[in-house]
């Protein structure tokens, strides 16, 4: 099963200026090297069967002939190889000459796309030799190599739901490039050959055209540029190989490299075409003109036995560390901030109530709506913190609930919710000692009954502390706190919340609460519903029961974003936890995951308002809308077959 994956490779090949034969035998190898790697698609550099510094020699018909000669000999040297190729060359047509990719797989030519937009300023002069290809028909066809072939910009090549886009070098660089068109007109892996000289601060100017550019057109790019070799008489070539994916470098090479490279990597088609299928506006654009369709054959992987060239985040709620991630924190604080402070200011509520376990949700909580009365200008007494003792508090998180609230200057109530449950399991006739659901859930009832009482006290809110992996999962226990008056946490998965907590305990936010925050981080997931062990520590571990939060997390991105079918959930994770679970482990919480995420859907339906924050929410008046008696039939039995 291929999943939807497609490998790709940029390969920069030795060249000599002006030497065809010289270079046809570094671009074979490189083609027959991406080939044994299982590369279905491999570019290579602008003008590379030429050299692209050849200035007035493209003037000479010698130089042309000898190309043409050298893309004859290379198609009949990869004849033998499935893996669709793209190499540059001048071509000459109607008494004119372009700057062309052709493409070609086992000894046929498929196409050939001149160049639309033809740099001719500073270091460049392509006018003086090349006329653009923009104004070429769709229709319109050449003869190379004894085979006719579709000439024009405006070409596509389908295989399945792959269709692959080509534009040249300075087609990027301009305000709507050939590859915006493209994608619209269908491609969603695009593909640029490229001679881009080097210049300081250049490089990082390019990425940032290539992200944004398969960001906007939600496409897969593979953009292969020219390296050792060409005429450094006034510039200098690098190489680059970049594969980017919907805004996100995959894989890139080494600049300046003097040895030949090649770029490899497996894109996800199946994800771009599930995203643009999501986003409405990416059709509602100017009409396409037309195009020229052309049918290939890209061969597949069998992602089932064959490793996957590329790493998956197996965190990807989580911010990267790089020198952006305090800016990133930051900006989600922000957001649950500026959705509560919207919330007190239109009810004109004169607090907050917020229940405090010593848990990492109460904490986030806690914190956020702290942030929220700074910003409005309110003391911090106006919130109140209740913790809520009950048969299962353990003290080491009661009292880092208490020394939390002190550190952060709230005001603290605390109310034990034993005696109003024991004579509740009286009134209705249950057990103590069953320990079963009524048990447990009775206590999340009587808890939130009094944080709302505590509020209408006091003129507030009560700020809900569930958190979006909760959602997913519905370990919430439904009107118990699964409900509040506004959720902050509510966009926010436990692997982020865990995070967050670090990273203000870490910063310079509320130091004097650092210690308690670092002992919360440490402190084992835990509703603490079920009795301390003998030991008087937590004996109900929340990750034990349904599972570990960060293979949930990676389901659930994967699972609402782009919704990928079990099998491929089951790859991604083997891959992205690779020597932390094995498979069976990840196939039990797969198959958890699923049921409980279907089963539970009636909890999202009746959520409390509350902040989106990242690209997955589980809103029923958002991103999210399911009928809460879906069947999950059809998904538990792919993920029981794995």
């Amino acid at each position: 099963m291929d999943f939807g994956f497609i490998r790709v490779a940029a390969a920069i090949p030795s060249v000599k200026v002006a030497d065809c034969t010289y270079n046809i035998a570094h671009i074979e190898p490189l083609i027959r090297q991406a080939a044994q790697q299982g590369a279905a698609v491999v570019a290579l550099p602008e003008l590379s069967i030429t050299g692209y510094t050849c200035a007035d020699l493209f003037n000479q018909p010698f130089l042309l002939q000898q190309a043409e000669i050298a893309l004859g000999t290379l198609l009949q040297k990869t004849a033998d190889l499935p893996t669709l190729c793209i190499v540059g060359m001048p071509v000459a047509f109607h008494n004119q000459l372009y700057n062309t990719a052709v493409v070609f797989c086992q000894g046929h030519i498929l196409g050939v796309v001149p160049k639309s937009y033809l740099p001719n300023y500073n270091e460049f002069y392509e006018a003086r030799w090349f006329a653009s290809g923009a104004e070429l028909s769709d229709k319109q066809q050449i003869t190379l190599c004894g085979q006719q072939t579709p000439f024009t910009s405006r070409l596509l090549f389908h295989d399945g739901e792959v269709c692959l886009g080509i534009e040249i070098c300075e087609d990027l660089w301009v305000p709507i490039p050939p590859s915006s068109r493209l994608a619209l007109a269908g491609a969603n892996l695009l593909v640029n050959i490229s001679a881009s000289d080097e210049m300081v601060g250049k490089h990082s100017y390019l990425c940032s055209l290539i992200e944004q550019q398969s960001a906007r057109t939600i496409s897969a790019y593979l953009y292969c540029s020219a390296g050792c070799g060409e005429s450094s008489t006034d510039l200098v070539f690098a190489g680059n190989g970049l594969i980017v994916e919907n805004g996100t470098i995959l894989q890139t090479n080494d600049r300046f490299s003097f040895d030949e490279q090649i770029t490899i990597c497996d894109v996800d088609i199946e994800k771009m075409m599930a995203q643009r299928r999501q986003t409405s506006t990416f059709h509602n654009a100017e009409p396409t003109p037309e195009y020229c369709h052309v049918e290939v054959k890209i061969p597949r992987l069998d992602y089932t036995s064959t490793p996957l060239m590329r790493k998956f985040e197996p965190y990807p709620f989580v911010p990267r560390e790089d020198a952006h991630i305090n800016e990133r924190c930051e900006e989600i604080f922000n957001i649950q901030v500026c959705g509560l402070v919207q919330r007190i200011r239109h009810t004109h509520c004169r607090s907050a109530v917020i229940g405090i376990s010593g848990g990492l949700d109460s904490t986030l909580a806690l914190l956020v709506t702290a942030r929220t009365f700074d910003k409005l200008g309110l003391p911090r007494t106006l919130i109140t913190g209740v913790t809520m003792p009950g048969f299962g508090t353990t003290g080491r998180t009661y009292n880092n609930a208490i020394q939390l609230m002190k550190a952060l200057g709230v005001t603290i109530r605390e109310i034990s919710i034993r005696a109003a449950c024991e004579q509740h399991f009286a009134d209705i006739g249950l057990d103590p000692a069953s320990r079963d659901v009524t048990y447990e859930n009775a206590q999340a009832r009587e808890r939130t009954q009094i944080l709302m009482d505590i509020a209408n006290q006091t003129g507030g809110l009560v700020i809900g502390t569930g958190d979006l992996s909760e959602l997913a999962l519905g370990w919430a226990t439904y009107n118990g706190d699964h409900m509040s008056m506004y959720g902050v946490n509510c966009g926010i998965p436990k692997t982020l919340v865990r995070h967050l907590v670090r990273w203000v305990a870490l910063g310079d936010h509320d130091e004097q609460a650092r210690p308690w925050l670092l002992d919360i981080l440490d402190t084992p997931i835990s509703p603490e519903l079920l009795p301390a062990d003998a030991n008087g520590q937590i004996a109900q571990r929340t990750e034990e029961l349904v599972g570990p939060y960060e293979l949930h997390d990676f389901f659930l991105y994967y699972f609402v974003r782009f919704g990928f079918r079990p099998a491929k959930l089951f790859m991604m994770a083997s891959t992205a936890f690779q020597g932390q679970y094995d498979h069976a482990t990840i196939k039990k919480w797969l198959i958890t995951f699923l049921k409980r995420f279907f089963a539970q859907q009636f909890k999202r339906s009746a959520l409390p308002d509350g902040p989106k924050v990242g690209s997955v929410t589980l809103s029923p008046r958002g991103d999210w809308r399911m009928p809460s008696d879906a069947s999950c039939a059809m998904w538990i039995t792919e993920a029981e077959s794995l």
